[in-house]
């Protein structure tokens, strides 16, 4: 497993120039479990979920939560840490007046978020894929907007399939982690205030979450595409050329 996530890791990392590690999560049942993973960090402050994540991706760091290192409800509901889901969570009323003008409006919000089920679970793990750390549930990593559809691209290449994304505004880490864990599906999102505030996501940067065995799919597509000229970053070809010579390179012998 280890072996396999370097290489692809590498792979990843080379097809689509990424600026920051991949990283992956795994949720345990109890703290116990998460405590045995050797050298693993524990938070010395109060942190969001996006600072966590921020700390692997950014620093390399190995690094374990539980429901009391977060800094409230919201970040604990994404992850089903603490029991977060209680009626004062659900109405969205500490989100009045700040995100949404009613609570209508708010509670509405927190309807519409993906989160993992409330109970089951007692701590997380965040760590680098590279490092072999933990057998990640999801990986993830921050791309551009051109790299993340050329990994769009290359999932698409074999096996076809549309992939419809939601965009719950903020608290978008429930669009890519939170709806990733839960359904064990491909999840893109466009990182909200939150994350690009307190977890350095930089303003041109999108995260992608998905199972780790997905990246091998993508992978191979992409350098599927590579063999067809079509490869990343995409060089422009210029708005007033004529285009037939630009397309006659993908398209003519066909």
């Amino acid at each position: 497993m280890k072996e396999d996530l370097v290489k692809l890791v590498a792979d990843l990392e080379r097809l689509l120039k990424l600026r920051s590690m991949p990283f992956g999560m795994k949720l345990f049942e109890r703290r116990e479990e998460m405590e045995e993973i050797p050298r693993i960090r524990r938070p010395q402050a109060i942190h969001t979920m996006d600072q966590i994540v921020a700390q692997s991706a950014r620093l390399g760091f190995t690094i374990g939560v539980t429901a009391e290192n977060l800094v409230g409800p919201q970040c604990r509901a994404v992850v089903g840490l603490g029991g977060a889901k209680d009626p004062e969570w659900m109405s969205g009323q500490q989100m009045v007046g700040v995100w949404y003008a009613t609570v209508d409006d708010s509670s509405a919000h927190q309807a519409a978020m993906n989160c993992v089920p409330d109970g089951k679970y007692e701590a997380l793990v965040v760590s680098p894929l590279a490092s072999g750390r933990i057998e990640p549930e999801i990986a993830l990593f921050y791309a551009t907007p051109g790299a993340m559809m050329y990994f769009i691209n290359g999932l698409q290449w074999a096996g076809y399939k549309r992939f419809d994304w939601s965009v719950v505004g903020e608290s978008s880490c429930a669009d890519s982690w939170g709806r990733a864990l839960k359904t064990g599906e491909p999840s893109l999102s466009i990182p909200c205030f939150a994350e690009r505030r307190y977890g350095g996501v930089l303003d041109d940067e999108m995260l992608m979450a998905l199972p780790p065995a997905t990246l091998a799919q993508a992978i191979a597509g992409m350098e599927a595409l590579s063999k067809n000229g079509l490869r990343y970053p995409f060089a422009q070809y210029g708005i007033q050329q004529d285009v037939r010579a630009g397309m006659d390179a993908s398209y003519g012998k066909k």
